[in-house]
């Protein structure tokens, strides 16, 4: 079987093992990886031929190679009581932006 050739952001499985390709060095003939559970890792072009290597979807949970806890991404974030999203370019100020004073100005602002 024939490993396909490293890309730079793809995930890969190696017997069972997710990682992410970060880094090529095509000088020195070398992938860097990072594993799901966010281990660097290196191995030679060579290596990476020779070995069983599969290209896979990303994880659906993204927080693997992400030193967080679950409990600092898992409550559910809700404006405060009284507070509107808006459009954050209201903010800037038109004389300062070439070009913004040509854009329509929103409704109601």
């Amino acid at each position: 079987m024939t490993s396909p050739s490293p890309v730079i952001g793809a995930w890969y499985s190696h017997q069972g093992t997710l990682f992410e390709v970060v880094a090529i060095d095509p000088e020195d003939g070398t992938v860097e990886v990072q594993y799901f559970d966010g281990t660097l890792d290196e191995m030679d072009l060579e290596s990476w031929a020779d070995e069983e290597i599969e290209e896979v979807e990303a994880p659906d949970d993204w927080t693997g190679p992400v030193d967080i806890e679950p409990e600092d991404y898992d409550e559910e974030r809700e404006a405060p009581a009284g507070s509107t999203w808006s459009d954050p370019l209201i903010y800037l100020d038109r004389s300062e932006a070439s070009g913004y004073s040509e854009w329509p100005t929103p409704s109601g602002y």
